[in-house]
């Protein structure tokens, strides 16, 4: 049973979490700082995992990402989603203006700007999210709801608990869309066009958790029966949406004259660029729901309403040359040079050209004439070649030979389709993502250097390396600006806490090519301390099971290296443990792929996952065919008729600590 006080207390914690999140998320004017919203929330997560049967769907908590999905569901609409019809000149938007005048009268119109983003229907019972689905063919689209309730600037749960219906645009925004696609191109996938195919991609994720960390937003424009809540107009249910909680564009706007709507367009297409979102044009409505009634709607689109779209913009200008760009991951991303070229207001000497198959597709050459222009009116990009201004002259783009870095080999990892990489290991240009890698959870585990410190740190010339983190001074972070003493000291702690590291997170940390944690974990149980791994041929190493010659030979290969043996020696000199401590209970559930479903007596969630990966299993929320057991409690959820679908052995919580018991005795014997 919970206790009453502890159900009262998850309630405030959920209306107060929700309330910062409409604050920050929505209206931009947070009350609390941060860590005060960390501290609100660490502690719903406790009480959650404490008592899970007080988890609902509408918790701040399902933010984060649940279970993978199988696959989307399609939902019919409830009305159909229509797109609308476009215009692109003051002409044709004069004659839409006539059109509305000689069925209506006069008018006002509500201008917005056109979000280039994905259309959702949002679904609300008794002011609870229910239902999130995609525009699809308009009259049925994809169930998104598990990856939409990741977004933050959309309620959960609205202040009033109302059944409704409201429509509008979820969107990348352009900071993070810039980000996204770098990381990408460092990654060597091929970068988006534009944020609505990020935008569209992420919502189609199977795992939700993905989902959460790609920083999506919305704005809801649109309610679906608005007489229901005696809405005459859509400046009307604007407000009603901001009284909501929904996040409403400011920039909206309420015109008298079709004057006043085309002077909108005009101030919004030269102003377009300074938003956090793109915007390809501005949607104009007729005000009055009664007047939109008479207009009505043909087969596609309504008649009250029209997209007047922004213009392309081009330019011609010369490909003088390209340069190679090295990325955190080594990836190799090739920039076009241009003789300068003004566009939109400002000039443009570069741009990315992403990989040498986007070069080999669009067949550009040094010397080329080509036609750029901005993505989204943000990024400077390569539309095509103009091959009738060739003389013959001009230079094929072929992969440099060598890291323009660091000199070292280059060429594609396994695995890999389009990135070419720098495949030295210990190249500069890959340090801070190394040093992001040494220093993560699944390494080190170095609380308090984040990705923006290390990259100080990098910068400032402290390091040159891994090891070099085990020589940092008092001295040497009091030069990085932002770190006071109190961090300096918890970093440092940290820095000599990780000396006493296993061998298999420092396996993970080296950052080996193609080996994870995983691989890292099978090799710690072969080899009793890192001098044997580094002295191991690679027929010792396809002894292992799980590694092939592939990885031998990546494994091999970078312990060959010089730079390799100073990092080791330095470890060495640092006092970091470099022995096994592997011990065979550890591994007594090696092999093992468990999950668990309902509430247990002596473990919480986080309980039983920790304690069935210290003894090597491997814990999974998901369960599939690969399942091995599947550990049932109190009120178990649809889990258990996947498990029973695939086969999965179910056992209870007693008979879980039996299977432990017994594998111990069988190693003690042995």
């Amino acid at each position: 049973m919970v206790p009453e006080k502890i159900r009262e207390e998850v309630e405030k914690l959920r209306n107060e979490i929700e309330y910062h999140n409409y604050r920050y998320y929505v209206l931009a004017s947070p009350v609390i700082t941060d860590e005060e919203y960390d501290k609100l929330m660490k502690r719903l997560i406790e009480l959650e995992e404490k008592y899970p049967e007080l988890r609902t769907p509408d918790s701040p908590t399902q933010r984060v990402g649940g279970q993978l999905l199988e696959g989307f569901e399609t939902v019919e609409h409830s009305e159909p989603m229509l797109s609308l019809d476009n215009t692109y000149n003051e002409a044709e938007m004069l004659n839409f203006h006539e059109r509305v005048r000689k069925s209506v009268g006069d008018v006002e119109y509500v201008a917005e700007l056109k979000i280039d983003g994905v259309s959702v229907a949002l679904r609300y019972e008794k002011g609870i999210l229910m239902k999130a689905i995609t525009r699809g063919d308009g009259l049925r689209g994809d169930d998104i709801t598990a990856n939409v309730k990741t977004i933050k600037s959309i309620p959960l749960k609205l202040p009033e608990p109302i059944d409704i219906e409201v429509r509008g645009e979820i969107y990348m925004p352009v900071s993070y869309f810039e980000e996204y696609n770098q990381q990408r191109e460092e990654n060597g996938l091929p970068a988006f066009a534009n944020p609505r195919n990020a935008t569209a991609g992420t919502l189609h994720l199977l795992d939700p958790s993905e989902v959460a960390q790609r920083k999506l937003d919305s704005f809801i424009y649109f309610v679906v029966k608005p007489n229901l809540y005696n809405l005459r107009t859509h400046w009307e249910a604007l407000e009603f949406l901001k009284r909501l909680h929904f996040k409403v564009n400011p920039h909206n706007r309420l015109c008298n004259s079709i004057e006043e709507v085309i002077a909108y367009w005009q101030e919004w297409a030269a102003k377009r660029h300074e938003l956090e979102y793109w915007v390809d044009g501005v949607v104009i409505k007729v005000n009055d729901f009664q007047k939109q009634n008479e207009l009505g709607w043909t087969a596609k689109a309504p008649r009250w309403a029209i997209a007047f779209k922004f213009p392309a913009q081009q330019a011609r200008t010369k490909l003088l040359g390209v340069t190679y760009q090295v990325g955190r991951t080594g990836v190799i991303t090739p920039v076009a040079e241009f003789e300068p070229t003004e566009l939109e207001g400002t000039v443009i000497k570069r741009a990315s050209l992403h990989n040498f198959d986007y070069i080999q597709e669009k067949d550009i050459r040094i010397g080329d004439y080509v036609l750029i222009e901005k993505a989204g009116g943000i990024i400077p990009q390569v539309v095509q070649v103009i091959a009738d201004l060739r003389t013959g002259s001009e230079i094929p783009v072929a992969p440099p030979e060598t890291c323009p870095v660091c000199g070292g080999p280059v060429g594609k990892e396994s695995g890999e389709y389009v990135a070419y990489k720098c495949l030295n290991p210990h190249c500069s240009a890959k340090l801070k993502r190394h040093l992001e890698v040494f220093v993560s959870r699944e390494a080190l585990n170095i609380q308090g250097l984040g990705p923006k410190i290390i990259s100080k740190i990098v910068d400032a010339g402290l390091v040159k390396d891994i090891a070099d983190l085990f020589y940092l001074t008092i001295f040497d972070l009091s030069q990085i600006s932002g770190l006071g003493p109190k961090m300096i000291s918890n970093i440092l702690s940290e820095i000599e806490r990780a000396k006493d590291t296993s061998l298999e997170r420092l396996i993970v940390g080296l950052g080996i090519p193609d080996v994870g944690e995983k691989t890292a974990k099978v090799i710690a149980k072969k080899f009793r301390n890192l001098d044997e791994l580094v002295n191991a041929s690679i027929d010792e190493l396809l002894q292992i099971e799980g590694i092939g010659e592939d990885i031998a030979e990546s494994i091999v290969t970078y312990f060959a290296a010089p730079k390799t043996r100073e990092i080791i020696e330095k470890l060495k000199c640092a006092n970091v443990n470099l022995e096994s401590k592997i011990t065979e209970e550890e591994n007594i559930l090696d092999g093992l792929t468990i999950c668990v479903t309902g509430t247990l007596r002596n473990f919480s969630r986080e309980e039983i996952k920790k304690y069935i990966e210290s003894l090597g299993g491997h814990f999974t929320d998901n369960i599939s065919k690969k399942t091995d057991y599947l550990v049932v409690g109190e009120n178990p959820g649809s889990k258990l008729q996947k498990a029973q679908k695939f086969g999965v052995k179910i056992i209870n919580e007693e008979e879980f600590l039996k299977l432990v018991q017994e594998r111990k005795e069988r190693e003690n014997v042995k």
